[in-house]
């Protein structure tokens, strides 16, 4: 086989990879109160079965890099995929809430290499002229994902069963495993530095305390313990300060944080996210469980919002150009808190071309939204910080998305049981995570040196064996999907 005919295959196992991915990720969503009542629990109780899953690739992401160099790329690409068909299989045989979770965390250790290891067998195996190319080539991959996921859920669950959201992975991956085997060339581990364990631990200390404080309040009697999760969340992530600070080689520098717009970037991503990744976990169950929608009906709404946020791409670049980053970042936060707060007024009586409507101005104003995040946050970092800046920010966007989630659910919740009426908890929570959202707004407006050179999306350094380049991983699985 020629040179070229080795790396199409190449970019096409990595774009199969990305796709399974980002189709995993919004797939689940209208499938939910099927899996639930299939399950025998109630469809907020479902948030986990998504929590777990962006949350463990939140916490294994930095170590895919130190992985492949250690063990070699095409060994742990095919590990990835390995694991996350064995995942696949078993959340399809999980006869339990507690059994979908663990398998979504064995999905998630799978999922988070799938991308970054992808990219970086690219990286080694193309020219540095061919790679920009390259990776336009595997985002594709991950813009069909979202499209396609949730009309395919729907679908799955009317024609077939629920089972077939994660069993539709497995020739997927099966294809990929053997198309590693042939195509991927065979790279030896070298002897990489020391992976920071601790470092890693105690921000996934964060991470996992964070994400549970969220969800207790849900039980009134456990606010003390939702308060003493915080304060160990808190606690975690500033003892990693003096700890990197004494470390040679922390999981990331401290220096990152000495761009400020980095810090600010990082910030805002994080509190926009919320919000916008409420979203896609709570539209498909209001329209199924409060207005009556059919699985599929549901699936098919949630496609105006992906289509349009793919068109709108196009639009992020002479609209930051025109107008700076903080203006632009300042009004397009505003529409997408606001659509976002829109979905509060729908009711059973609300004409479905209005919904439509809502669905899409969100759709265009959070990818957009995100474009601008990813880039304004990672532009002004140096060559040496680029690799680990992108990493901490992939790991915020994940934290954000599994964040969302377990507030958007907890608040539907606490809303429902405290005025007795469901329809009432899906408005505030709609409101409440719509508002958070806004406050992102505010963030945005501390930007410095707004006046962009490139408007376009920043790249991490090609060196950097960084996890996803900027946009890539969030827009495929938090711009317009869930």
């Amino acid at each position: 086989m020629s040179k070229d005919s080795t790396h199409t295959a190449l970019l096409w196992i990595v774009a199969a990879g990305f796709f399974m991915q980002a189709l995993d990720t919004t797939i689940v969503n209208t499938a939910l109160p099927s899996i639930a009542h299939s399950l025998n629990v109630q469809p907020l109780a479902m948030q986990w079965a998504i929590v777990a899953y962006t949350l463990t690739m939140a916490m294994l992401t930095p170590a895919s890099g130190w992985l492949a160099d250690r063990f070699g790329t095409r060994r742990v690409y095919f590990g990835a995929i390995l694991i996350f068909v064995l995942g696949s299989l078993s959340c399809a045989g999980a006869h339990t809430l507690q059994q979908l979770v663990i398998a979504r965390v064995l999905q998630g250790i799978g999922g988070s290499m799938l991308l970054p290891i992808g990219r970086l067998a690219v990286l080694r195996s193309v020219s540095s002229e061919q790679y920009v190319s390259a990776l336009a080539l595997i985002s594709v991959a991950g813009q069909v994902g979202p499209i396609v996921g949730p009309t395919l859920g729907g679908w799955f669950v009317e024609a077939i069963s629920w089972h077939w959201i994660f069993l539709i992975n497995v020739p997927i991956g099966l294809a990929g495993l053997v198309a590693v085997h042939r195509y991927l060339p065979r790279v030896t581990g070298s002897s990489a530095p020391p992976f920071d364990l601790g470092g890693c631990a105690l921000l996934s200390l964060c991470m996992i305390a964070f994400s549970l404080a969220v969800d207790a309040p849900a039980q009134s009697h456990r606010a003390a313990w939702s308060v003493a999760l915080f304060a160990i969340g808190l606690l975690a992530a500033l003892a990693y300060v003096p700890y990197a600070r004494r470390r040679r080689n922390p999981l990331f520098k401290l220096s990152l944080f000495r761009e400020p717009n980095f810090s600010v970037g990082l910030i805002g991503n994080l509190v926009s996210r919320i919000g916008s990744s409420a979203v896609p976990f709570l539209v498909p169950l209001l329209l199924q469980l409060q207005l009556g929608y059919a699985p599929l009906q549901s699936g098919l709404m949630m496609l105006p919002a992906a289509l349009a946020g793919t068109v709108a791409k196009r639009w992020i670049a002479p609209l930051v150009r025109r107008y700076g980053y903080d203006t632009f970042l300042l009004a397009n936060t505003s529409i997408v808190g606001g659509a976002i707060v829109a979905f509060a007024l729908i009711t059973r009586t609300t004409p479905a071309i209005v919904t439509i409507v809502v669905l899409s101005v969100f759709g265009a104003a959070n990818s957009m939204q995100f474009a601008a995040m990813n880039s304004v946050t990672l532009k002004g970092l140096s060559h040496e910080d680029a690799g680990g800046g992108n990493s901490l920010f992939s790991m915020v966007q994940m934290l954000a998305m599994g964040l969302g989630v377990s507030i958007g659910g907890t608040l539907v919740k606490l809303f429902s049981d405290h005025a007795g009426s469901s329809i009432f908890g899906f408005r505030m929570s709609f409101i409440c995570v719509g508002g958070i959202t806004l406050l992102a707004a505010l963030i945005f407006r501390r930007i410095e040196d707004a006046s962009p050179a490139v408007a376009a999306p920043a790249v991490a350094a090609p060196a950097a064996p960084a996890p996803a380049t900027a946009g890539e991983l969030a827009d495929a699985t938090g711009g317009g999907k869930g």
